[in-house]
């Protein structure tokens, strides 16, 4: 698992993921759970790596210069 998020896409989805799940709270009734959602974008950002990035190529992670 090749890391392809970079460090401000990483956090932009953490700052959003907890943005979303703070929904859980706020929403009623079934549209509540759809802020579980957040999870997955706290995931993504704190482990790097974006599975949907992988079929298109995408990678915000800066390259070393050796």
């Amino acid at each position: 698992m090749k890391k392809n998020v970079g460090q401000l896409d990483r956090i932009i989805r953490i700052v959003l993921g907890l943005a979303v799940l703070s929904l859980f709270f706020i929403l009623e009734g079934g549209l509540r759970y759809i802020s579980l959602l957040g999870i997955v974008f706290i995931l993504t950002g704190v482990i790097s790596f974006c599975p949907l990035y992988l079929p298109f190529g995408i990678s915000t992670r800066k390259l070393k210069k050796n």
